[in-house]
């Protein structure tokens, strides 16, 4: 579902691929970001992905059901990364990976802009870091 917020109360669906809702002017490195994100999409054992920045926002997850499930998995992963890493004396957290019984959540932050990977515990994360940083 791709949707275009106009106004704080009128939103349009235009197009049932990927649940997007957009606020604002787009940047673009968001814009280059949902490029590659929509390439990785496309590998083996990747369950979907979640961007957003301070304006936009992108969904794209296998399940539907389990959208904000997992939008709340994401925000709980960025936020935890930022209180936990100054008790380990880290400077800023580029990126955090969480592995479950059978899900692996990949988080990262690139400027403004906020991403999160959701793939299978078997699937290859390394590739998809390089990926995104080049």
């Amino acid at each position: 579902m791709l949707m275009k917020q106009q106004s704080a109360a009128e939103t349009q669906c235009l197009s049932d691929s990927a649940p997007t809702i957009t606020v604002g002017i787009g940047n673009s490195v968001f814009t280059n970001l949902a490029g590659t994100l929509s390439e990785i999409r496309k590998l083996k054992g990747v369950l979907g992905y979640i961007l957003r920045s301070k304006t936009a926002a992108i969904i794209d997850l296998t399940q539907r059901e389990v959208v904000v499930e997992y939008a709340m998995l994401s925000s709980q992963i960025h936020d935890c990364s930022r209180i936990v890493a100054p008790q380990f004396n880290l400077a800023d957290v580029e990126s955090s990976l969480v592995e479950g019984k059978t899900l692996k959540v990949l988080c990262m932050d690139i400027g403004e802009n906020r991403i999160s990977v959701f793939m299978d515990k078997t699937c290859a994360h390394a590739w998809i870091v390089k990926r995104i940083l080049l």
